[in-house]
């Protein structure tokens, strides 16, 4: 069990958090939110002890193991994947390599015997011997090839590494787990298989994610990190969604009920508070006027911008036809000859295990790259927005939000510019921020705003949710459900991608495969 008692941080004599006083036991899974900056990671850098609270207690018993999700995914290039995952023991990896050691020595002494028998002990003790299969066990579930569980991590690539340091975090049953963003860049497959390993895990997990279907899947508890303070909340993420929204609303209906009786109290006393008759009754209202207290609503850290993709001209019948298209990549077709025609009402996720292919796809489709063969036709209605997942190349030079944006709109005036950004999250002097040095969120919904101002009838989006904040995510999930245009897109978001596509397109070997199905109707087939 962890107990926090009476806790608070403060960086500069600010406070990011305080009075936080919370437990979390085993069997649990509890999902922590917030907006960016809010202090999630920074939460399990403290409970890791990373970092040192301000004030007040943090008690773990000594004797429970931590595990946490490495983000350093170039600290263990020299060593194998199996070593690797091994390693999330810290101890068991010690003792096989001083095992190693001593059955290496020449000089093998008698001194070395008791220490190798004691080590042995220890080593059983520690169910050593399946420690390879156990950890096998872990990278066959998130995706990791068999010839590669030796192979040096070196040599890997960021999605196999990503998979290992999560196996790293699993092995060996810790008693409290610790995960950032376990699940990004993930595949869908992996991601299922992690909910069921955590569902039915027998110790605390605490988990940092932007996936909400994942923390409605495995969280039983709510960490929520808002108004300075952290709360917890039974259930998981949309049990906390629907209830803190019931809980705001019901705070303002309270209060304006207190409001009118207000207004009512003066209005008497102003009537009658001169009059001898009711100069008592009017003195009791002015004492009942003072105790009643307006329940002021604290600021959240949680900002919500406007996402709504609307469309001057309707689109036509014929939308997009593509024909034997293929596409070389490092001298293999990675799109190999596809064929395909899109109508207006489709909305088309685009999956595969080879994320270049997709990408590959959906930028020849924007038009971003054009060395391919084929024919990709689009109908004379057609008015195409899209947004890349490799975006560099839009802010590259020297403008600030506001002239940036008006690169893209009918409507130049600076007044709307700035109202239209305000929306999205650019209040104020943020207009005038240089695009160059904006953080990887404020670029996507730079380009958000840019498809907004261009009005699009089709909409080819690339991995839109990436670097994007849970209340950023929940409003583009409503504006691509609500878009009545075309779309082709790309998500590791189980729910947009539930909510959103009427068609599935899995590009496997090069080869498209064509599913006029929901996502999770495609899951259920794939199974």
């Amino acid at each position: 069990m962890i107990t926090i008692t009476d806790m608070e941080l403060s960086f500069g004599g600010a406070p990011l958090f305080k009075d936080v006083n919370l437990k979390f036991t085993p069997g649990n899974c509890y999902g922590v939110i917030g907006a960016n900056g809010a202090g999630k990671s920074t939460f399990l850098k403290l409970l890791s002890g990373e970092l040192e609270a301000s004030k007040g207690s943090i008690d773990i018993s000594p004797k429970l193991r931590m595990s946490v999700l490495r983000q350093d995914h170039f600290a263990f290039d020299e060593y194998s994947i199996m070593d690797t995952v091994i390693m999330g023991n810290k101890r068991l990896y010690q003792i096989m390599k001083e095992k190693d050691a001593l059955y290496a020595k020449e000089d093998f002494t008698e001194d070395d015997g008791n220490l190798a028998a004691a080590l042995e002990m220890e080593f059983a003790e520690m169910d050593g011997w399946n420690a390879e299969l156990d950890a096998a066990k872990l990278l066959n579930g998130l995706g990791v090839p068999e010839n590669l569980h030796y192979a040096l991590m070196a040599d890997q690539n960021g999605a196999i590494k990503v998979k290992v340091m999560l196996a790293q975090a699993l092995f060996g049953t810790p008693d409290i787990l610790l995960l950032d963003e376990p699940t990004n860049h993930m595949d869908p497959k992996s991601i299922e298989w992690l909910e069921e390993f955590i569902i039915n895990y027998p110790g605390t997990v605490i988990v940092v994610s932007h996936d909400r279907h994942f923390l409605n899947t495995v969280s039983t508890y709510t960490v929520d990190i808002d108004y300075g303070k952290i709360n917890l909340w039974p259930g998981n993420y949309d049990f906390w969604y629907e209830s803190s929204k019931l809980m705001q609303q019901q705070i303002k209906q309270q209060n304006k009920k207190k409001e009118e009786r207000i207004e009512e109290l003066k209005e008497f006393i102003r009537r009658f508070g001169a009059k001898k008759s009711l100069a008592k009754q009017a003195t009791s209202r002015k004492k009942m006027l003072e105790k009643i207290e307006i329940e002021e609503l604290p600021v959240s850290n949680r900002k919500y911008p406007y996402i709504n993709f609307k469309y001057e001209r309707e689109l036509g019948k014929d939308v997009l036809q593509v024909d034997k298209l293929t596409y070389i990549h490092e001298g293999k077709p990675i799109l190999d000859n596809i064929s395909f025609r899109i109508n207006r009402e489709d909305k088309v996720i685009v999956l595969g295990d080879d994320e270049i292919a997709v990408s590959a796809l959906l930028g020849i489709l924007g038009g971003e790259i054009k060395d391919y063969t084929g024919r990709v036709t689009w109908g004379t209605t057609v008015i195409k927005g899209d947004l890349p997942k490799d975006t560099a190349s839009y802010f590259d030079n020297d403008l600030n939000i506001v002239e940036w944006l008006s690169q893209f709109s009918k409507e130049k005036e600076g007044t709307f510019l700035r109202s239209f950004l305000g929306r999205m999250l650019f209040s104020g002097d943020d207009g005038l921020k240089k695009v160059k040095v904006l953080s990887g969120g404020e670029k996507v919904r730079c380009m958000l705003s840019r498809l907004m101002v261009m009005n699009p009838n089709v909409l080819i989006l690339d991995q839109p949710t990436n670097h994007l904040d849970l209340e950023s995510i929940t409003a583009l999930n409503e504006g691509m459900t609500d878009f009545k245009g075309a779309m082709l897109f790309s998500t590791h978001d189980h729910e947009l991608a539930q909510s959103v596509a009427n068609r599935v397109f899995e590009i496997k070997d090069g080869k498209l495969i064509d599913r006029m199905c929901s996502y999770d109707e495609y899951l259920e087939k794939m199974q």
